[in-house]
């Protein structure tokens, strides 16, 4: 009789459970370890032997259908808060769409490949060469010996004494010249690297592209006229340029290009230093001794060569006056070039 008592009340308990939570504490109450029907077996003790089986019997029917009814009550109310669960966790199919962030080139290389396209529409080839160099390709070859004081203005890394991380893309040209007889029309793209990293428009990493031809009777007019329709190209037919005398050991004669500030229209500002103009490139005739050092006759050949910083032709186009902002991958600036 108590035996059915318990299955009744078990019974009633699980049928008004609302959650696995109350069911598995209704499991506890009457089958755990002091549950109720456990603790009835623990009186088989007290009974004669002739009582026992039929007692064993109750207990056991009893737990049979305890659990039986408990397992049809968990599979119901599982199958329910499941069902809760996804209606909760809907997607609202009315909601507007979220539009991904699709992903861009930098801003570098966003002008190196509209600079390399210039060039190659100008009928130039594209190589590139070692950034870890010798001293003799990097300096020697170029007119820079040893004690050359030109050396000081390059602020080199040196891995060794004879080897550096190259502090200008003209090594690349030197080895064109010794593998490649002219005519030559080139340019070489690629990081260089000095230790000069005094003010936000220096940087101890940057990229350069510079460019090299040689030929039969090449002249400063060639080079006038390349880089002019290079700069019209870059920055549109309404930028003038100015060449100044200038010097660099493997070019002779040698010039600094300016071109107007587009920062402030040719007005003057502080992006210029108020002359209405700013630096973008050095150049010059190719030197007749980085010509004989290379193997080629400058009684026969000559040549001119160019140097640009894609970094400062960035921030020049872009308005920025800050070299390192295009180092620091900061997402806020990187998505006004998208």
């Amino acid at each position: 009789m108590e035996c059915e008592q318990i299955v009744a009340k078990a019974q009633g308990e699980i049928a008004a459970a609302q959650s696995s939570a109350e069911l598995d504490g209704i499991r506890v109450k009457y089958l755990g370890k002091k549950g109720e029907i456990t603790l009835l077996m623990k009186q088989m003790g007290a009974l004669s032997k002739e009582e026992r089986p039929a007692f064993g019997q109750a207990v056991n029917a009893a737990r049979k259908a305890v659990e039986e009814t408990l397992a049809q009550a968990i599979e119901k109310i599982a199958k329910k808060e499941n069902e809760e669960k996804l209606a909760a966790e809907r997607i609202d199919v009315t909601l507007p769409g979220r539009k991904q962030a699709l992903g861009a080139l930098h801003p570098l290389t966003q002008v190196y490949r509209e600079v390399r396209d210039i060039f190659l529409s100008m009928g130039f080839d594209v190589t590139e060469g070692p950034e870890v160099e010798l001293d003799r390709y990097n300096f020697e070859l170029l007119n820079i010996p040893k004690d050359h004081p030109a050396r000081d203005m390059q602020d080199t890394f040196y891995v060794s004494e004879d080897v550096v991380l190259r502090t200008h893309t003209s090594p690349v040209q030197v080895r064109t010249m010794l593998s490649q007889k002219p005519p030559i029309r080139m340019v070489c793209p690629g990081r260089v690297f000095r230790t000069d990293d005094v003010d936000a428009t220096h940087s101890p990493v940057f990229m350069q592209m510079e460019g090299l031809v040689v030929g039969k009777n090449i002249r400063f007019s060639d080079l006038k006229g390349t880089i002019n329709t290079f700069i019209r190209n870059f920055y549109g037919e309404h930028v003038k340029t100015k060449f100044r005398p200038g010097f660099f050991p493997f070019t002779e004669p040698s010039a600094e290009v300016d071109v107007t500030c587009t920062v402030c229209g040719g007005k003057g500002c502080g992006a210029c230093k108020g002359a209405g103009m700013i630096e973008v490139l050095g150049c010059g005739l190719v030197n007749p001794v980085v010509l004989e050092n290379c193997g080629i006759d400058p009684n026969e050949y000559s040549g001119f060569a160019f140097g640009l910083g894609i970094d400062r032709l960035a921030n020049t186009k872009y308005g920025i006056t800050d070299i390192r902002l295009l180092y620091e991958n900061d997402a806020r600036f990187l998505r006004q070039f998208v």
